[in-house]
């Protein structure tokens, strides 16, 4: 089995559940203590593991950076329609994140960006099935 796995270190274990809940995933309670939650993005595919930052440094002997104050990665999860991306942003704003650009639609494609309380950045977004399959330049001469 393939799976990804993205570590993300926060500063409050339930309010990191409580927010990537309202953004629609889910927690496998399994692989979920008091030092860290299994956030399921993609069933037997692409999980969150949100660990408080004393755990998540127990893995590394460099230091953990603060994604508030500069940004060191951005997970893209794209989903099925722009109506989606849209729902799951507005959802993200009501649970404490915050939207720090504006959307970016390129036609055969939109996303945006949301930055979750701790300050990691997730973008969601939607490309059309043709530009996925074709590149965005076929789908681009056939809007034409």
């Amino acid at each position: 089995m393939t799976a990804m796995f993205v570590n993300l270190p926060v500063t409050d274990l339930e309010r990191a559940k409580s927010f990537y809940t309202a953004i629609g995933f889910s927690i496998n309670p399994m692989f979920t203590d008091h030092n860290a939650a299994c956030v399921v993005v993609e069933e037997d595919h692409s999980y969150f593991m949100i660990l408080v930052r004393e755990f998540f440094q127990t893995f590394t002997d460099r230091p953990i950076g603060d994604p508030t104050a500069a940004v060191s990665v951005a997970t893209a999860i794209f989903l099925d329609s722009k109506e989606d991306v849209d729902t799951t942003v507005a959802n993200g704003l009501a649970a404490g994140g915050s939207e720090d650009r504006p959307a970016t639609d390129l036609g055969f494609m939109y996303q945006r960006q949301l930055t979750d309380p701790d300050g990691n950045v997730l973008e969601f977004g939607y490309m059309e099935p043709m530009a996925a399959e074709q590149g965005p330049e076929a789908y681009m001469t056939q809007q034409a």
